[in-house]
């Protein structure tokens, strides 16, 4: 027999499945070789997913699913390895939104990191807002460095949701801008390791566990246990996906000229330059570099343009 459902968890080589927005999930392995026509991604198959799926029996833990096919996808998150290997590593797939999570310190905030998975997420089509955690310490210890990364980030056309795990400031927010039971929507969790995801998952919905997780695979994945990509099913509406801490990100096949067309605040500037293409480096009459030196683009995150132009070769091997 054949059916359709969603991946919900990718443990290694072996799965979970649902049938969203039903959640029932069931095992399932890889049959064959499944490969997405054009990708090179070490993973061919992501939470997220849309599969087809084979069963002789009602899938069980001992007798899982096989995967024998990957619909296309509507979106994906994707990044490159920052060794200089070609590899690179499909995050997500058919995201609604992807939430972002950071800190301004405690770990310390590295602009270019953020700036790589915004820039990703305007390439492949993914809406993006930034949660700022740990707020009730920045209010009171960092005002200035706060209302600094609003500007530098709302300027540039992102939403950016104050919060803190701790003490539950903006949850409820977030929690709105995740979705509801009518729109069940399928949102990404992804940011640097330190930065309290788990504890704003947990904030959400005291229920879940994000660390362990309330699907168990581990009887068939054995020790080596590789790092978990999960989703979850939120009690107020709608599903996340938790991924692990990322400590790189690498951008993948964007050519020099097209980065950018990338960056939002930029683009609204660049009809002004004098030539086409043009750089925004050294070019004469750039529109970009006017719009720096006024203040309409951030310093910052023209620093981090210039910073992905310069190491072409690391982050794009």
């Amino acid at each position: 027999m054949k059916g359709k459902a969603t991946v919900v968890k990718n443990a290694g080589s072996h799965f979970m499945l649902s049938r969203l927005p039903e959640w029932a999930p069931f095992p399932a392995v890889l049959k064959g070789k499944v490969r997405l026509s054009g990708s090179d991604a070490t993973n061919p198959v992501a939470v997220g997913d849309v599969v087809s799926y084979d069963y002789s029996e009602e899938p069980s833990l001992t007798h899982p699913a096989s995967i024998v096919e990957v619909s296309d996808r509507s979106n994906y998150l994707i990044r490159k390895s920052t060794n200089l290997s070609r590899q690179s590593h499909v995050i997500a797939a058919n995201l609604d939104r992807a939430f972002i999570v950071v800190t301004l310190f405690f770990p310390e905030i590295k602009l270019p990191f953020l700036d790589r998975v915004l820039l990703t997420c305007e390439v492949y089509g993914i809406p993006a807002t930034i949660v700022l955690n740990k707020v009730d310490i920045f209010k009171k210890e960092f005002p200035e460095e706060l209302a600094d990364f609003h500007r530098i980030y709302e300027s540039a056309g992102y939403p950016v949701i104050d919060t803190s795990a701790l003490t539950g400031e903006g949850i409820e927010d977030l929690r709105q801008a995740v979705g509801t039971k009518e729109n069940g929507r399928v949102c990404l969790f992804t940011g640097e390791s330190g930065v309290g995801k788990s504890s704003i998952i947990k904030a959400l919905d005291p229920s879940l566990n994000p660390k362990v997780g309330d699907i168990s695979i581990a009887h068939l994945q054995g020790k080596h246990t590789t790092s978990l990509y999960e989703m979850y099913p939120l009690s107020s509406g709608g599903f996340i996906i938790d991924s692990p801490g990322l400590r790189g990100f690498g951008l993948v096949d964007l050519k020099k000229d097209e980065i950018g067309l990338y960056f939002p605040e930029m683009l609204r500037e660049m009809k002004g330059c004098r030539f086409t293409p043009c750089t925004h480096t050294h070019e004469p009459d750039c529109a970009v570099k006017q719009a720096v030196e006024e203040g309409r683009i951030s310093r910052e995150r023209y620093n981090s343009y210039l910073g992905m132009l310069e190491e072409d070769k690391k982050f794009r091997a």
